[in-house]
């Protein structure tokens, strides 16, 4: 009488398998890696270019207060601009030397900080209540000139 042979199991094949299981674990967390280097790489230039466009607002701005106003509102587009959301948050800091409370007097030197924040993608909540953050800020300084145009109201008759 004759056994049964037992069947072996043999490794043909098993290769392939782990090989396809370890690529998608290590691929994973690299395409989430290029992905974040891409958002924050967005963020930097975005915060970059609202901080040029805000401190040329502001220098060009007649006021103070107007120039301010103007400030924010370029940072905020210039960020739309980098394709930031428009909820994002934006911290714009206006200072000015040697007269802190008049910046358009000539020789001031205005300088604007921009700072805000980038959301890494692609996290749950579940990993920590909120997704993770990337903080980014600019400074860009402007010189206003000795010499300026003065607007007068001369009534012309």
């Amino acid at each position: 009488m004759r056994r049964p042979r037992r069947r072996t199991r043999g490794e043909e094949g098993s290769a392939l398998v782990e090989l396809v299981w370890l690529g998608i674990l290590l691929l994973i967390p690299i395409v989430w890696i290029v992905v974040s280097v891409f958002q924050v790489q967005r963020g930097a230039f975005g915060v970059s270019g609202a901080a040029r466009a805000a401190g040329r607002a502001y220098a060009l701005a007649p006021t103070d207060a107007e120039g301010q106003a103007r400030a924010e509102a370029a940072a905020r587009q210039a960020l739309s601009d980098q394709g930031l959301p428009d909820d994002a948050p934006v911290r714009v800091t206006v200072t000015c030397t040697p007269y802190p409370h008049d910046c358009h007097s000539g020789t001031s030197v205005i300088t604007v900080v921009v700072a805000s924040r980038v959301d890494l993608p692609l996290l749950p909540d579940v990993l920590g209540g909120g997704a993770p953050s990337f903080a980014l800020d600019a400074t860009h300084t402007v010189p206003i000139g000795q010499f300026q145009e003065v607007s007068s109201a001369a009534p012309q008759g």
